[in-house]
């Protein structure tokens, strides 16, 4: 399988909330293909427990950094470790928490939200992309976004204004990637489907539901779609199609457009005409 240029042996990889889920099937992925691996998460026994996992994998080097990706020193710190050894080729920005937000949750559940998935991600892009541009090699800067982030469906209001910001800050990185003169390092949004992770588990869900795809099956998709040089890495799972997300995307931006209330697709005066519309 043909790969982008970023990830090549004995290059560097790092990644952001690689002690579980998605960050640590990547970050497994990324030692199979050779690269040395840099996990960054938050201290304890899970982050131990992924240097360990990884480095059985490979003979390449694993070095597990705990980090609190909200800390802007932190990650800093992080990409000064790294850059010892040169600009890493890869940055995969997928730190992320639910914390079981809600709109009228208090200040610090907002905070905390708010402060890892989207300040985590212009943390990580502010510490790492400088480098990579001026280091002139294949690059890559994954993050990892969210289906809320663009639907904002009803209940989780904090998470889907953080992922909806990432959305955001990751178009316009890559944006200014694409307009430096000679910059050979792409950007990526990652936009997993229902995958059983963590959070999955931290709802109360005990075993993977059919419906969900595993994170190494999102990973593998996922290096599939960055070969391609999608920005845009949508990914489908075991009950919703690629045609069923771009229905759902395209009806969310379809309440601007047609002047609908907001979130028209749970709005119960349009319950119908939105069925109809998923039905063809």
């Amino acid at each position: 399988m043909s790969q982008h240029p970023a990830i090549s042996p004995g290059r560097n990889a790092v990644v952001t909330g690689a002690a579980s889920g998605i960050g640590l099937a990547a970050a497994q992925a990324f030692a199979r293909a050779g690269m040395n691996v840099w996990l960054a998460d938050l201290p304890g026994p899970a982050l131990d427990a992924a240097r360990a996992a990884v480095a059985e994998l490979a003979a390449v080097e694993v070095r597990a950094v705990p980090t609190d990706v909200s800390d802007r020193g932190a990650v800093e710190a992080l990409a000064a470790a790294v850059a010892k050894g040169g600009p890493p080729a890869l940055v995969m920005l997928n730190a992320g928490i639910e914390a079981g937000g809600k709109l009228f949750s208090d200040a610090d559940t907002w905070a905390r939200i708010l402060g890892t998935n989207l300040g985590g991600v212009v943390n990580g892009i502010h510490a790492f992309a400088p480098g990579m541009i001026a280091g002139g090699r294949p690059g890559a800067i994954v993050v990892t976004g969210s289906k809320q982030g663009i639907t904002t469906p009803p209940g989780n209001a904090p998470y889907n204004v953080s992922k909806a910001g990432v959305k955001a800050v990751t178009e316009a990185l890559a944006h200014e990637l694409r307009n430096r003169d000679g910059c050979r390092t792409t950007a990526h949004l990652l936009i997993p489907g229902f995958v059983y992770t963590g959070l999955t588990r931290a709802r109360g869900v005990a075993e993977k539901p059919a419906a969900a795809w595993t994170p190494d099956e999102t990973v593998a998709f996922m290096l599939e779609r960055l070969a391609a040089g999608d920005f845009y890495i949508l990914c489908p799972d075991n009950e919703t199609t690629r045609a069923q997300d771009e229905k759902r995307i395209a009806w969310a931006s379809g309440d601007i457009v047609e002047n609908r209330p907001a979130l028209s697709r749970w709005h119960p005066d349009y319950a119908e005409a939105f069925k109809r519309y998923m039905e063809g």
